[in-house]
């Protein structure tokens, strides 16, 4: 079966690195299509551009309740339900709703659902500081890939395979970003950070990979290659089981958010980094004649 792999990868890692390009260009088309349709290439939490967060604290309220009800008079809101982390019980909800009055929001929340004063708070976020914020978390993220690919090129120092590397995390950011986008899951603070950590995660495959093929002649280029794919591998797949374990079992919505993100940054690393880095990689060493 090996054998049969790196015999693919011989014949075919040219035309292999065209699916991960593809990919990118259909994420990059959505996003587009976002930004000229909506005027933001992924929709934002109230947190990143001002509204209102109402609490519910009463027990036995679905989030899929309350996004009814306010669906009959509101557009821009989401609503995340509260729960019991051993019995799994609803203890509530947060609501998220911009572009509205809260004195207004609370009347007509009265009017559908049964609550007591005591059972309501409410905190209004300032749409200019939430903004403020929003720029500051998104240049904290372009400074890091920045310093990333910094690190990247002066750990390699060549051009291609530094190259190969960078390019797999811009994969890993643009595509997970279009998916996200796509399940319309709005784009909050745990999520940026989210995104900072498919950076670092991101190119520790891609430099186990370089490493194994650029900087190590031990073996055969393609069977270095396969000892590199067989360690990438066994890392990301271990993830996936401990992002899909904590999806089960978590019941924080923010920790649901991040490791949503994260797993599916993992399973898009994975095209990225064996279907993109690597037949990069194999093109290079090729050309330079590395065996």
């Amino acid at each position: 079966m090996e054998e049969k792999i790196e015999a693919f990868y011989d014949k075919n890692y040219k035309k292999i690195m065209i699916i991960p390009a593809l990919i990118l260009l259909l994420s990059l088309s959505f996003l587009v299509y976002n930004y000229s349709t909506t005027g933001e290439i992924i929709k934002r939490d109230v947190e990143l551009k001002g509204g209102i967060e109402i609490m519910l604290d009463k027990e036995g309220l679905t989030a899929q309740g309350v996004e009814q009800v306010l669906s009959e008079n509101y557009e821009d809101f989401s609503v995340r339900e509260l729960s019991d982390f051993s019995s799994r019980k609803s203890l509530g909800v947060t609501i998220k709703i911009s572009n509205a009055d809260e004195k207004e929001v609370k009347s007509y929340l009265a009017s559908k659902i049964d609550f007591a004063e005591d059972q309501y708070s409410s905190r209004t976020i300032n749409a200019a500081f939430a903004s403020s914020f929003y720029r500051s978390l998104i240049l904290v993220l372009i400074m890091s890939f920045v310093l990333m690919a910094l690190t990247v090129f002066i750990s390699f120092k060549t051009f291609i395979p530094s190259v190969a590397v960078i390019s797999a995390a811009v994969i890993d950011l643009t595509v997970t970003l279009a998916i996200v986008s796509f399940l319309g899951m709005k784009l909050s603070a745990p999520g940026i950070t989210a995104f900072l950590l498919i950076i670092g995660y991101s190119i520790d495959t891609d430099v186990l990979l370089t490493t194994r093929m650029i900087k190590r002649s031990d073996s055969t280029l393609l069977k270095r290659m396969m000892s590199g794919i067989k360690t990438g591998l066994t890392m990301s797949f271990a993830t996936i089981i401990a992002m899909i374990a904590a999806l089960i079992f978590t019941v924080n919505p923010v920790l649901q958010e991040i490791f949503t993100i994260i797993l599916i940054a993992i399973i898009i690393d994975i095209i990225a980094t064996y279907l993109g880095n690597g037949p990069m990689l194999m093109w290079y060493a090729k050309k330079r004649g590395l065996q």
